[in-house]
Formats: C-alpha cells, structure tokens, sequence
C-alpha cells in the first residue's frame, strides 16, 4: 500500500510538472508543449498503476483474448491456417461433435438461466443478472456455488 502511495505521490508531482510547463507554453513559448507530453503521458501510466485501474485493464483484455482464441478454435502447435490441429490423431477437420466443453452455455441456455425471453436488451439482462447473482451466492443462506458460476457463464454469454 505505501508503494501506491509513492506512485501516486510521484503522478501528483509529474501532473505539477505538466501543468507549469503547459502554462509557460501559453505565456512564453510554445515548445514548452512539446517538452510537457512526456510528463503528461507518465502522469496518466503512474496513475492508472496506482489505482488499479492498468493492472484490471490488462487482466480484461487478457481473458478477453483468451476466451476469443478458444472461441474461434485458434490451434497451437502443428495447427493448419484454418486452425484445426494436425498432430498425432487429429484428421485435420474439426469435430462435428458440437462446442468445445469448455464454451459456455448457448445464448438459449444463457437466457433462459437468467429467466428472460430471447429478445431482452442489455439492462434487462444486467438486472435479471443482479437478481439472480443475489439469490444464488454462495455467501446467502440458500446460495448455491454451481448455480452461481451457472449464471455468471449465462451473462458473459450475453454480455460478449
């Protein structure tokens, strides 16, 4: 915690730095602009790492990328430009099995996990989420972890 506190006493400092150099640039001269957007840009990256924000904003588009290569069937090592695998045992065609297991539920399943009806917009989705995460959380009286994990699966299906 005292390390964020540097870092955001550090960020207060750059942010003085950038202010007196953007208003020398207005009264003297205007090269005084160019010398403050390196300030400016440490002032906005020290900030963000302080309060959490760059660190949460890296982990978002990590799972996000992730979850989209899964999605899309991006194969790793030995995979062919479709990205179907072509290691040992595979025909190089994808499966007509159906989703991977690790997919998700439909976006039928996802609704009806929620209660909602297909055509529901995105704040009917978020408050039906807000209820259900509510009644089945594993920290209430009748919470349920399965459930619970069953209906952030359902609003990230819809969510996406």
């Amino acid at each position: 915690m005292d390390r964020d506190r540097l870092v955001l006493g550090l960020a207060a400092v750059f942010a003085g730095v950038t202010v007196v150099l953007v208003v020398l640039a207005f009264v003297r001269q205007l090269f005084l602009l160019f010398l403050a957007l390196p300030f400016a840009a440490t002032t906005y990256i020290m900030w963000n790492h302080a309060t959490g924000r760059l660190e949460e904003r890296t982990r978002r588009r990590v799972r996000q990328s992730r979850g989209g290569e899964r999605r899309r069937g991006a194969g790793g090592f030995g995979a062919t430009a479709r990205g179907a695998g072509t290691g040992s045992g595979s025909t190089g065609r994808r499966a007509a099995a159906g989703p991977a297991p690790d997919s998700g539920p439909s976006r039928r399943e996802a609704y009806e996990t929620l209660g909602l009806d297909p055509g529901a917009d995105a704040d009917e989705v978020r408050r039906a989420y807000r209820t259900r995460v509510k009644e089945v959380h594993p920290d209430t009286e009748d919470g349920d972890e399965a459930a619970f994990k069953r209906v952030n699966r359902a609003y990230e299906t819809l969510t996406d």
